[in-house]
């Protein structure tokens, strides 16, 4: 007999009743029971950042948090970004500053981008470069992220600093 267990999570501001084994990850519970296949699973075990989401405003490893483990809790994926077919801001300057090429990590650093960009971000190169060293890229060699998220950070935040 399998351990499952009914939990009731809001993802993208809908809300899910699933019943979920207990060591089924995050990341599978949004990817297969939930078809929101936007979030990418690299390593499966927490390294390379590519299945990053919000759960409850703060980016975590959707590979390494149970499905369970959300229940009651609210879960933000890439796919919430956009406005129908309207990127977002961030999505836009990603595509602008070539912060994307095999796109494989791009979710994952969209959203550390986006937890970042809700706080009072500063905006200042060396700040953002901390961010995102969490995550993994192997095409883009960082500067396109580092420069598309100081954009919007001075844009969503006026007086932030890009240098």
């Amino acid at each position: 007999m399998k351990d499952q267990h009914l939990v009731t999570l809001t993802v993208n501001g809908r809300e899910h009743e699933l019943v979920l084994e207990s060591r089924q990850s995050l990341a599978d519970t949004l990817r297969q029971d939930l078809g929101l296949t936007g979030t990418h699973l690299g390593c499966e075990h927490g390294i390379c950042g590519a299945c990053t989401v919000l759960l409850d405003g703060e980016p975590v490893r959707s590979c390494l948090v149970f499905g369970v483990q959300a229940d009651g809790r609210e879960v933000r994926t890439v796919e919430n970004l956009a406005d129908g077919d309207e990127l977002n801001d961030l999505q836009q300057a990603f595509s602008r500053h070539h912060g994307l090429q095999c796109g494989f990590c791009t979710p994952g650093f969209l959203m550390l981008a986006e937890a970042y960009l809700s706080t009072e971000p500063t905006g200042q190169r060396e700040e953002v470069r901390e961010v995102v060293s969490a995550n993994l890229c192997r095409c883009t060699g960082y500067e396109g992220i580092v420069d598309a998220i100081c954009e919007v950070a001075e844009l969503r935040c006026p007086g932030a600093r890009h240098d």
